[in-house]
């Protein structure tokens, strides 16, 4: 029998279950993971500036294609902890991250020793499970347990602590006989799909809120599959943007408070029957539930049996797999239309298409400073149906999912229940290795830009390009607008007066001057017409020195960016909204 030390065999083991990449940053409780990391070879190593920033990589890099898991390393004490955020933002978007932590010997854990704390109890709430491993040869166990639970049932992330002493620990293990555990993903019955599919033939109006469930489960095509056969619209959420193409005439928009479409929540409220697909009734999709259930049955498919219920009590819930529902949902839909009994949708879904003709929001302004809206109509001309955009928070993101167009699955990379500010720079880079010859496009204003923006250096060292568009006003943009509720603008103002770069007025930090000493290039565009030949450049400039290129936009300093505050029947449009073609010459379907 082979014998390594447990630190190998977690190596081997990474291999056997098709890592090829790790995010981290080593330290001396985890160099004996390194060490194996180095001998073993296969698995490139990706070296962060902060830990934080090593696990929103590990996101990205997982949410960039099926059957991707990230991974993050880091030493014990403050690594772990750094990479809790990681965690939570992981877990609430169903997304299997695995982090390795590493950990004071076990005599000495409960001892106060340097950087000894119970990681495993703090990030137990934000992961699927959470173990230090206290027993050297549990460790291929443990390891092999982590991935059938990250992969099983609603996909979310694990953390593994190794004591340094178990790590150098030799143990019996023999990598050429390992295999995966079996995936447990629960399935729904036929009769369970006749009755859904019944359901949705007799209403009259029906929707299918196709959530990231969809994604998660590389069931995008049997998704627009099952709309073309019924003829039923397609509302995808934000996690679930991409499912169906903006410009399939199935699209009906998105729904919800803010990132949605004026023509999605019209018809939305149209509707009598929603068929919700790997969806959780996210609060800020909803909005208050009497307004978005009133007059409507619900069918809610969801792999994770106890969501269904969690938000509010549907007609009918179907434990499954996404993937396992819409074939199930498409074989009983044949039979239907073979014998005659599939009802006509057309009027309906040409109703919703109508509505995505006409009730358009204004992008087209000549303003400066810059209205946000016209980045947006820009970027929709620069950047095409094949851009990948990652973004996390913020009015930017609000904004720019309102107004930018997603035509394929995993090309809308969003952070969807966390929100943490500064994930889009890490998660950038993670997507970007996860897909090297991508067209990456990294949306963010400038407070979440400057949470985590020592990690454009990564993207410098590893020669890692993507286009960072950064929309700089200067402000706490989302929070000022939620304070005009309390009458206030309070502690959310980032403006002053750089002594270093005065050509900048009030609006403060340099940029351009911060990318650039990170090894970066950078862009500033003040006018509009500048727009369009700034993100040319950026993407000529990202392929021929194979880094980060950002390109700010000087914003005006306050924007109102449309939302509700309570219910989809009453959001608040601040702009001036399209009338003419030319105020919204980007939309999908542009006013006649």
């Amino acid at each position: 029998m082979p014998r390594m030390t447990a630190a190998r065999a977690a190596v081997e083991i990474l291999k056997r279950e098709g890592v090829s990449h790790a995010f981290g940053v080593p330290g001396a409780a985890i160099n004996p993971f390194y060490a194996a990391l180095k001998a073993s070879g296969g698995v490139h190593h990706t070296l962060a500036r902060h830990v934080e920033g090593a696990s929103h990589m590990a996101e990205g890099y997982t949410r960039t294609h099926p059957g991707n898991i990230g991974v993050c390393v880091g030493t014990s004490g403050p690594a772990g902890t750094d990479m809790i955020t990681g965690l939570y933002s992981a877990l609430g978007d169903s997304i299997p991250i695995l982090c390795i932590t590493g950990q004071a010997p076990t005599a000495v854990i409960h001892k106060e020793d340097f950087q000894a704390v119970d990681i495993a109890s703090i990030a137990r709430p934000v992961t699927k499970a959470a173990t230090t491993v206290l027993e050297a040869a549990q460790v291929p166990g443990v390891f092999q347990q982590a991935f059938h639970l990250m992969r099983s049932g609603r996909p979310g992330p694990v953390l593994i602590d190794l004591p340094v002493d178990v790590q150098l620990t030799e143990i019996e293990f023999d990598p050429e006989t390992y295999e995966p555990l079996p995936v447990y993903r629960p399935v729904a019955s036929r009769a369970q799909a006749e009755k859904a599919v019944r359901l949705l033939n007799e209403s009259e109006r029906p929707l299918i809120v196709a959530g990231g469930g969809v994604i998660n489960a590389d069931a995008a095509g049997a998704l627009v599959e099952f709309a073309e056969l019924t003829g039923v619209p397609v509302v995808p959420t934000l996690m679930g943007w991409g499912a169906i193409a903006d410009d399939h005439e199935l699209n009906a928009g998105m729904v919800g408070l803010q990132t949605s479409h004026r023509y999605g929540n019209a018809t939305f409220l149209e509707s009598d029957f929603v068929l919700g697909i790997g969806n959780r009734w996210a609060n800020r999709h909803t909005g208050k539930l009497d307004v978005y259930t009133r007059g409507r049955k619900f069918v809610h498919v969801d792999i994770e049996p106890t969501q269904l219920g969690k938000i509010f009590a549907p007609d009918y819930g179907i434990a499954s797999d996404a993937g396992v529902a819409l074939e199930l949902f498409i074989e009983v839909a044949r039979e239907l239309k073979a014998a005659g009994e599939l009802r006509d949708r057309g009027a309906w879904a040409a109703s919703a298409r109508e509505r995505k003709a006409t009730l358009h929001r204004r992008t087209h302004f000549d303003d400066v400073p810059l209205k946000p809206q016209r980045v947006y109509e820009e970027m929709n001309r620069a950047f095409g149906p094949e851009t990948r955009y990652v973004t996390t928070i913020g009015l930017s993101q609000i904004a720019g999912a309102q107004m930018l167009h997603v035509y394929r699955p995993r090309h809308w990379i969003n952070c969807g229940q966390a929100g943490p500010l500064g994930w889009t720079i890490p998660a950038a880079l993670g997507v970007a290795t996860a897909d090297p010859g991508a067209t990456v496009v990294a949306l963010s204003g400038d407070y979440d830009f400057q949470f985590m923006l020592e990690e454009l250096a990564v993207g410098a060292q590893h020669r890692i390009p993507y286009v960072h568009v950064l929309v700089n006003n200067s402000y706490l943009g989302l929070i000022r607008q939620a304070q005009r509720a309390f009458d206030i603008d309070f502690e959310v103002n980032l403006e002053f007066e750089n002594l270093n770069s005065p050509e900048l007025g009030v609006y403060g930090v340099d940029h351009v001057k911060v990318a650039e000493g990170l090894g970066c290039k950078a862009i500033r565009v003040t006018e509009p017409d500048r727009l369009l030949p700034a993100f040319e450049e950026a993407k000529k400039l990202a392929a021929e020195y194979r880094v980060p290129v950002v390109v700010e936009a000087i914003l005006e300093r306050v924007t109102n960016i449309s939302m509700s505050g309570s219910d989809i029947a009453s959001v608040n449009e601040f702009e001036d909204l399209a009338t003419e073609p030319w105020h919204a010459p980007t939309e999908i379907l542009p006013l006649a």
